[in-house]
């Protein structure tokens, strides 16, 4: 595995960003095999850095290191300017020539006050790649808007459907906007970086929250273009209105996710051993069904009701071939035997935290395994290594920009 060349290994990535959707980006394409060098600002660095659990106690303990940080930043190599200084800002600007591709999730605008701007970029790179993630994106009337992962889901009809139809709509508990955004990013600069070696242009990307969270529309914006208002799809609840074959179920402490098509509702009548409902006039038929939701919503949950654990259930429906599963918390899916057998529950080692469970990438590779002792960096940690093996500095070169306060790190790594 150590000696195993990675897809992206040689080529260089600059990132700016914080949070979670740009570092998931960059993250990838470290995973990848890239050198991702994370630009992070005096004086604190990534701001999720002070979030999640810190190490505190101990040999490792860290005022700059967390688990939110580790996560989305492992792989990486940090160095921590001042970028209000120019030396700063100059810095960058040599490091520009020597990396493929920049990440950044700034909002827009940011960038260009600070000299970054993709025409800067491109004037000292003309291969460069540029990768800019935001709520809205670079262009349109809400490009200005500050804006985190719900306001993006919110003005992409995403936020909308999601929760009880009587009630007011439900936010997610998770940044599934920033996450996917992340994803397409790190997408989207592969098929750039592919795009640029066979054409020598590099080029800027701009993805955006809103833009990801639309895409995620399966079906009903073509519906909503051909009929307008008529048509106007909300949020449908537990169990949807008119189709009582998909839809949560209480049972057994715990809670069954029902989701059946038409044509399996033979399947459901056995699993439930109710022969008489396939005779029943009321549900002949998928139309039928749904006029009569009612009382078929009212037999599913007296079934589900006569289990005393929630694994009987799920047993007795996949017995029969009923697309089904237990609405598992995180702590029950964390546990879980197959999670865990295909490393989508990612247990590593860190140096700092020990050992840990992070995400594992969501696309497996034959090639390689996922690793399973990772890095992650303190602020600043790698000041000294990006530069000299980027721009070839020198250690007095490197002490003087300590010194002017260019360069910051972790104090508890002076202390070291």
């Amino acid at each position: 595995m150590s000696n195993m060349p990675q897809m992206l290994e040689g080529y260089r990535v600059l990132d700016f960003s914080q949070f979670v959707a740009g570092p998931t980006c960059s993250r990838i394409l470290a995973e990848m095999g890239a050198e991702v060098i994370k630009v992070e600002m005096a004086p604190e660095g990534d701001r999720t850095r002070s979030a999640g659990l810190k190490p505190l106690e101990g040999k490792h303990k860290s005022t700059t290191h967390s688990t939110y940080y580790m996560q989305h930043n492992h792989s990486k190599l940090s160095i921590a300017l001042d970028l209000r200084k120019a030396a700063a800002r100059e810095l960058v600007l040599a490091m520009v020539p020597k990396v493929d591709v920049v990440v950044e999730n700034f909002a827009p605008g940011v960038m260009k006050r600070m000299g970054f701007s993709y025409e800067d970029l491109k004037r000292v790179n003309p291969k460069i790649i540029m990768c800019s993630i935001s709520m809205a994106g670079q262009t349109g009337p809400l490009s200005t808007r500050a804006g985190y992962d719900p306001i993006g889901q919110s003005y992409a009809g995403i936020t909308d459907g999601m929760g009880e139809k009587d009630r007011a709509p439900s936010v997610t508990t998770m940044a599934i906007g920033d996450v996917s955004t992340g994803v397409a990013s790190a997408m989207a600069v592969g098929f750039a970086i592919i795009h640029r070696d066979r054409t020598g242009k590099g080029q800027h990307l701009d993805a955006s929250l809103v833009d990801t969270y639309f895409h995620m529309h399966d079906a009903n914006v073509p519906m909503v273009a051909l009929r307008g208002d008529k048509f106007k799809p909300t949020r449908a609840g537990s169990i949807p209105a008119r189709v009582p074959l998909i839809g949560i179920y209480p049972c057994g402490g715990g809670y069954v996710y029902l989701c059946l098509v038409a044509h399996q509702w033979p399947q459901l009548v056995r699993a439930m051993q109710m022969p008489e409902l396939s005779k029943d006039p009321r549900f002949q038929g998928a139309r039928l069904r749904a006029q009569n939701s009612d009382d078929l919503e009212a037999i599913i949950k007296q079934w589900f009701a006569g289990f005393e654990k929630r694994d009987d259930a799920i047993a007795a429906l996949e017995k029969e071939r009923v697309p089904c599963a237990p609405v598992l918390t995180l702590n029950e899916a964390m546990r879980h035997p197959h999670l865990n057998e295909r490393k989508t529950v990612r247990w590593i080692d860190d140096p700092i935290l020990g050992k840990v469970a992070i995400p594992g990438l969501p696309v497996k590779f034959s090639d390689w395994p996922d690793r399973t002792e990772l890095r992650s960096a303190r602020l600043g940690e790698d000041n000294e290594r990006v530069l000299q093996d980027v721009l070839e500095m020198t250690d007095d070169q490197i002490a003087k920009l300590y010194a002017e306060g260019v360069l910051v790190r972790d104090p508890l790594l002076v202390q070291s």
